[in-house]
């Protein structure tokens, strides 16, 4: 039986994929540079900024250290969450309530960075929600790898196989499944065409993802 879910933050808890583009292209168009969409989808949702800012340096050939270019990233987002949360995906609040009114033990598991997405939890009054939450700031490896579920299993006090993911990414599901946390994955218009054979399950939505985990035993 399930004792915990482990939920990605955004694209899962948050729809925020469409503003991280945004904010990319605001950090990058004075260095004369336009992410199109469909290389941001192919490449780049999902994954921690750090390893976004290492490939677009790379890719495009741009002066800049991709340190300073994953900081000038995280600034913008610091300063858009100043001013407004990301918004949440439909059904966020009921099904954080269906979970926890079974008895689960709910967490965040995340390749964002701790003060953006305690912000952005903060600003919906979810923070006090999760557990804990576990962020790129806490793991020497990020999604896709497993550090960060593993780190969030201990911190439990549960066993992998315990835990359930809620992921909307193919990096998200590597690291569940790499971590040995089944995952059921609600992909996004970003992320629809990912590679989602590894996942224990597929769903549309969060409603979906709670009647799968609250399922009768068979």
């Amino acid at each position: 039986m399930f004792k915990a879910i482990l939920f990605d933050h955004d694209g899962t808890l948050v729809d925020s994929e469409p503003s991280h583009l945004a904010l990319w292209n605001d950090v990058l168009g004075p260095l004369g540079v336009t992410l199109p969409e469909p290389l941001y989808k192919d490449l780049y949702a999902g994954l921690p900024t750090p390893a976004n800012a290492v490939d677009i340096a790379e890719r495009f050939g741009l002066d800049v250290a991709p340190a300073e270019l994953a900081e000038r990233k995280a600034e913008a987002t610091r300063a858009f969450l100043a001013a407004r949360p990301f918004p949440l995906m439909p059904g966020t609040r009921e099904v954080l309530d269906r979970l926890q009114a079974a008895g689960l033990r709910l967490a965040v598991v995340t390749g964002a960075a701790r003060d953006a997405t305690r912000a952005s939890l903060a600003a919906h009054g979810l923070l006090d929600r999760f557990e804990t939450v576990v962020t790129a700031d806490d793991v020497a490896f990020s999604k896709p790898a497993p550090d960060c579920y593993l780190l969030a299993a201990r911190q439990l006090g549960v066993s992998p196989s315990e835990c359930v993911a809620i992921e909307d990414s193919e990096h998200g599901l590597q690291a569940a499944a790499e971590a040995g946390v089944p995952c059921v994955v609600k992909p996004t218009p970003m992320s629809a065409h990912h590679d989602f054979t590894r996942a224990t399950v597929r769903v549309d939505d969060l409603h979906a993802a709670a009647r799968w985990i609250l399922r009768p035993a068979s």
